[in-house]
């Protein structure tokens, strides 16, 4: 799972992010299969776009995490640069096998993807009940 000691310095509000995004993700696949049972291609791609967000929140996280630096280091330089880069190019060759070769749908991609703004909207309403 993604929460836990394996993910150091993340708040209780972002773990709940990623755990609703994993959520959301499942859900959508599910209701597009249920929707289109024989276009399976289609709930693979969402499937699919739920695991690039994951590794494009992975990529971030590295990049915000090496552009701050621990307390005391020396100051960043271009090999923080080198592996945002680096992340991201792994992240389009993954797509492009994921479209290309396997012939999963690019809408339900693009669905899958969208699945961390709607559990960001779902953590949004969550606060604003809590205020009220």
């Amino acid at each position: 799972m993604l929460t836990g000691p394996a993910l150091p310095g993340i708040d209780g509000m972002t773990r709940r992010v990623l755990r609703d995004t994993a959520g959301v993700c499942a859900a959508l696949a599910l209701g597009a299969l249920g929707v289109w049972p024989d276009r399976w291609r289609i709930a693979a791609g969402v499937l699919g776009g739920g695991a690039l967000v994951g590794l494009s929140a992975w990529a971030i996280r590295g990049a915000v995490d090496g552009w701050l630096g621990a307390a005391g280091s020396r100051p960043p330089g271009a090999g923080v640069l080198v592996k945002f880069f680096t992340r991201h190019a792994i992240l389009a060759l993954a797509a492009y096998g994921m479209m290309v070769r396997l012939h999963l749908d690019p809408i339900g991609m693009l669905v899958g993807v969208s699945s961390l703004v709607l559990a960001a909207g779902v953590e949004a309403i969550r606060r604003i009940q809590r205020v009220s």
